[in-house]
């Protein structure tokens, strides 16, 4: 699914871009653009953040 429309950004990228190694808004603003031209993007885009940090916790315990 497109998350950010403006830079063409799709969920999958952002959770790739999680596995290796971004864990925060800025990253991801650095390395794919998300959420810097209009910034509708942003609360999704951070939420799927969070979602994927919450989950790789419960992934990396095992």
């Amino acid at each position: 699914m497109y998350v950010c429309i403006c830079r063409q950004i799709t969920d999958n990228q952002i959770r790739d871009l999680c596995r290796d190694g971004a864990s925060n808004m800025s990253e991801l603003r650095a390395k794919l653009g998300v959420a810097s031209e209009c910034g509708k993007c942003g609360k999704l885009a951070q939420s799927i953040v969070k979602e994927f940090n919450k989950t790789a916790g419960f992934v990396s315990a095992v």
